[in-house]
């Protein structure tokens, strides 16, 4: 079965389907490591959060996009996160 795609004003979106929520959250972080495991379950986010294959439409720039109900999540993602 195909993936549907999402696409926003600045990404194409490619659900992960590890996602338990199908939503684009508020807060997003682009991590530009296509390839970078990205493992939220580790990191004891409060929120509900999204992880995407993404592409940057401004650049075209493969990545992921992950984003977070909560302003804090994301911080702590982002102090968190470091790639492989």
């Amino acid at each position: 079965m195909a993936t549907q795609t999402i696409q926003t004003d600045l990404y194409k979106l490619y659900p992960s389907p590890r996602n338990q929520h199908r939503d684009v959250f508020e807060h997003q972080v682009f991590v530009p490591y296509p390839y970078a495991i990205i493992d939220l379950e580790v990191m004891e986010l409060a929120g509900k959060t999204t992880l995407f294959a993404a592409c940057r439409l401004s650049d075209m720039k493969m990545g992921q996009l992950v984003s977070f109900e909560l302003a804090a999540d994301q911080a702590r993602f982002e102090r968190l996160f470091t790639p492989d």
